[in-house]
């Protein structure tokens, strides 16, 4: 299982994503979850995965061939889309189409497999869009009324963006907030994990900003888990109902 979010902001964008994948009780492995397509102040294309690493490994090839094709085209490499909704709508393509292949071999054993991504990035000129790509290759897209997007185990990391989150929250913020929603889903499913890969990509820098590995026992991380706890318990105690 796994645990992505992405966050649009006035500011900017925030990606967060662990690296937990489970293939059983006795399998539970490293894999990096948040891959990084960029040229420097002309665009920057952040992928986040959830689902079967077949898929999802197979998709990113995919798409890296693509880019290194000597006949690529703005219809078939990402680094060459003129808008990010183009960029979206290849990763889709490319994603459905693995899915439907890898399907068509495991379906002799009556099994199957999905995946999904989270597409966050901007190119220089043109607007930052965050993207959530179905297996189907259909997507939906971050607005002022919902700017964050989730894949995975979601669920226990949701509320605290419900709450806190807002378009003009800061990076600072934003970042806080991104890593108590993880902290939320690690203390509940354990089929989440570290490392934690962070990314911060700023408006109009069309570049991965900062990136940030944490690693288990991280210090600092320990310490906001610790003080989010201390405040919830807080919290809790001086609530009151009413007759």
């Amino acid at each position: 299982m796994t645990y992505c979010v992405g966050l649009l902001l006035k500011e900017g964008m925030v990606c967060l994503s662990d690296t937990r994948t489970n293939a059983g009780l006795d399998n539970i492995s490293t894999y990096r979850k948040m891959f990084h397509f960029e040229q420097p102040g002309e665009r920057v294309i952040t992928v986040m995965t959830a689902g079967s690493l077949s898929i999802t490994q197979t998709t990113l090839a995919r798409l890296r061939e693509a880019i290194d094709d000597p006949d690529a085209t703005e219809d078939t490499s990402i680094m060459l889309a003129p808008t990010m909704l183009k960029v979206a709508s290849i990763i889709g393509r490319m994603l459905c189409a693995v899915r439907l292949e890898i399907d068509e071999k495991l379906a002799t054993m009556k099994q199957a497999a999905t995946a999904s991504m989270i597409v966050a990035g901007q190119r220089k000129g043109g607007a930052m869009r965050l993207f959530l790509i179905y297996p189907e290759g259909n997507f939906i897209e971050a607005t002022e009324d919902t700017p964050f997007l989730q894949i995975g185990e979601h669920k226990y990391g949701k509320p605290i963006l419900d709450r806190v989150v807002k378009p003009d929250t800061p990076l600072a913020d934003a970042e806080k907030a991104v890593l108590l929603s993880m902290d939320s889903t690690l203390r509940s499913n354990l089929s989440v994990g570290m490392p934690l890969d962070l990314a911060v990509i700023r408006r109009d820098e069309c570049a991965v900003s900062r990136q940030r590995r944490i690693e288990a026992g991280d210090p600092a991380f320990r310490a906001m888990s610790d003080a989010w706890s201390r405040a919830l318990r807080d919290g809790f105690t001086q609530i009151t109902l009413g007759t």
